[in-house]
């Protein structure tokens, strides 16, 4: 195999996060459902903004929060995900790059606004997500960078991009691509909603090259149709060559070649779950790709999560993430 350019490149939503401390009665009043994450529309996602004054912004999206954590533990890292031709896509751009992840998709030209995620926190640390997909929904197979993903030794699929049909189809690319340079493919499953909309892709994405998944074990039960961790667990580690599972409190597991190494979680206060999973991806995939041992990868990704959920919002503080590294 060549020298990679990168450790990992990241293709996801390019989203800007609206965030908002608030209490159950919200939720209530806005019939959202607790700890999901809802697809909305440009209007709805209008009013809810109107509804959420007070709010802090800053740019974010699951995998693109990888990115800048992965880049903050040392890793070198590009992303790719597409932004609209308007302020927010520009702050978008800014931050990313500002935490020295590579990023050259060009912004979409067409008159559609960049993504945003209007998420919710309550006094339980338990964050509610309300997305629209604006820009980010057009990434396509011509924003695929085979150049990029043959130079990356990891590649990492968002499972909330997975909802556009063009989306489905660059994702299929950039596996094949990077199976055909001899590098790995990962994939977050994201949410068990939508794993429950989208099931059979998702199957068949895995089964076309996906070396290393991530789930919580809601996704991962939601994927095999089971209640019984073990079971689905069982069965990604029979899909996959890295099953790399989390249960929240409880920890970690990641499977390969027939073992099981268990990780445990790291203490922290939680404030905000906002993040966690993409944290924890972002410490496993940065100890993986400079050779770590599977228990160093994972207990790398379970303190990058403590320190993601031990403060409001999506990325810990980068200084924090440096004396991790």
């Amino acid at each position: 195999m060549s020298a990679t350019r990168f450790d990992i490149t990241g293709i996801g939503s390019a989203i800007v996060d609206y965030l908002l401390q608030t209490d159950d009665a919200f939720l209530s009043r806005h019939d959202m459902p607790k700890g999901a994450m809802s697809l909305i529309d440009a209007d709805t996602a209008t009013r809810l903004t109107q509804a959420m004054a007070g709010g802090v912004s800053a740019s974010g999206g699951s995998v693109a929060n990888s990115c800048a954590v992965a880049a903050a533990l040392g890793a070198r890292v590009a992303f790719l995900g597409k932004v609209g031709h308007d302020e927010l896509g520009e702050v978008f751009a800014r931050e990313i790059r500002g935490h020295g992840v590579h990023y050259a998709t060009p912004p979409l030209q067409a008159p559609i606004p960049t993504a945003r995620c209007l998420i919710l926190v309550t006094p339980d640390g338990q964050r509610t997500m309300n997305t629209y997909l604006g820009a980010g929904a057009e990434f396509a197979l011509h924003d695929v960078d085979e150049t990029v993903i043959g130079a990356s030794a990891v590649t990492y699929l968002e499972g909330y991009l997975f909802d556009p049909p063009a989306a489905q189809g660059a994702f299929l690319e950039a596996a094949r691509m990077a199976r055909a340079s001899g590098r790995k493919t990962a994939l977050s499953l994201s949410d068990a909603f939508c794993v429950d909309r989208h099931r059979d892709g998702f199957r068949r994405l895995i089964a076309a090259g996906i070396d290393i998944l991530f789930a919580n074990e809601a996704e991962v039960c939601a994927l095999y149709q089971t209640n019984d961790f073990a079971d689905a667990a069982a069965l990604a580690a029979r899909d996959v060559d890295y099953a790399v599972l989390t249960q929240s409190e409880h920890g970690s597991v990641i499977i390969h070649g027939g073992e099981m190494t268990e990780i445990a979680a790291a203490p922290a206060e939680v404030q905000d779950t906002t993040g966690a999973g993409d944290a924890y991806a972002a410490g496993f995939l940065t100890g993986f790709t400079k050779g770590a041992s599977l228990a160093e990868a994972g207990t790398l990704g379970a303190k990058a999560a403590a320190l993601a959920i031990s403060r409001i919002g999506a990325r810990p503080p980068r200084a924090a993430l440096q004396a991790l590294a």
